[in-house]
Parts: C-alpha cells; structure tokens; sequence
C-alpha cells in the first residue's frame, strides 16, 4: 500500500513562510549546530530536512552535509533554493545509506510527529548508520510529561528530557549535552547532543 501523503506536503508554502528560512531559527540554535558540525568526522545526514534551511546553513559553515525528507514539495523546494546543496526524498526509519557510514545525523524537529512507541525504530535507524563515536543532533519539545498535542499540521509530541535521554541510551547512544529553553505556551525547546556507542 503506497504511503499517503504527509499534511505537510499540501501547506509546504506555508510553512515554508512562516518556519522554513534560517532566519526564522533562534541564533542560540545556529550557534549550537555550527559547533556541533565542527565536532562530526565523516559526512552529516540532514534528516526531516524540510525545505532545505539548515543543510544550506552548515554546508556555508564548511559541513560535508546532505538533506533528506519524506515530502517531496520539500525537496522540490530545497532542489531550487538551495542548488549547491544534496536533497533526497527519504524517511528517517530507512536512510539510504550503508551501516555506519555517517559522521553524524542532524535530525532537528523532525521526529516530533513520530509516536513515542515508534520513535525506537527511528533512533535505531540513526544508530545503524552512524560510526562508532558518530554524532547526533536532536531537537524537540519538551515537557515535564510526555503527551501529545495540537500542532498546526498534524499532532506532535513533548518529550521529558530525561525520558528521552533513557530512549536514546536504549538504542545506543552515549548523551553528552542536554538543554532546554522556553518558548511559547506548551512549546518549549529541547536540544540533545548525543554519539553513538562503540
């Protein structure tokens, strides 16, 4: 049975309008993310890469990096603004790639619509494509509970850092940074740091 098309895909103007553009991330994030990119040795995946905004911004930091996302007006998208950047068509539970092949996976926001009893699968993903010590960078909502929520595509879920944490041990991940920062009504922001287990 083919895969129905995301909610994404019909209001990926939008989207891109409002979240899509460098522009419109928090300067702490970029700051973050472009140190993290210096620590990965070997190629980053851009995984839920969306349209295209942060492979484009670590590729201009001197990142070996390419995007992939399940909704192809995404990619279409990224393709035309972003020429000089690698985007796929793809879904974080089965990256087109070799086992541990990747330096690191930048997966920033897009597992919030996974949920919870499926995001192992995602998490084991990333872990068999990552070398040894390979690098993850995770971005999410948090909450002092786990729960899902009225997101304005489709429903998404908040994470307890420390229960997150647990998940990615669980799948072979050693956390090396965690924090945390407010947002709007029931969106604060999480950011993990995390490798991957010899």
């Amino acid at each position: 049975m083919p895969t129905p098309p995301s909610p994404y895909a019909a209001r990926a103007d939008e989207y891109i309008a409002a979240v899509g553009r460098i522009e419109h991330t928090d300067p702490a994030d970029r700051a973050l993310l472009q140190q993290w990119a210096a620590t990965v040795n070997g190629p980053i995946l851009d995984v839920g890469c969306g349209p295209g905004q942060w492979t484009e911004y670590l590729t201009a930091a001197g990142a070996d990096i390419a995007g992939i996302d399940p909704v192809p007006e995404f990619i279409d998208r990224a393709r035309a603004d972003y020429p000089h950047c690698r985007f796929d068509v793809g879904r974080a539970e089965q990256l087109p790639v070799a086992d541990r092949t990747l330096g690191g996976i930048l997966a920033w926001y897009s597992l919030i619509h996974t949920p919870p009893e499926q995001i192992g699968a995602a998490l084991a993903e990333f872990a068999r494509c990552l070398r040894p010590d390979g690098r993850l960078a995770l971005g999410f909502f948090t909450g002092t509970r786990q729960d899902r929520f009225a997101h304005a595509v489709q429903p998404a879920y908040r994470w307890p850092v420390d229960l997150l944490v647990s998940v990615l041990e669980t799948a072979g991940f050693r956390v090396d940074h965690t924090e945390t920062r407010s947002g709007r009504p029931d969106r604060d922001h999480g950011a993990i740091l995390a490798a991957r287990r010899a």
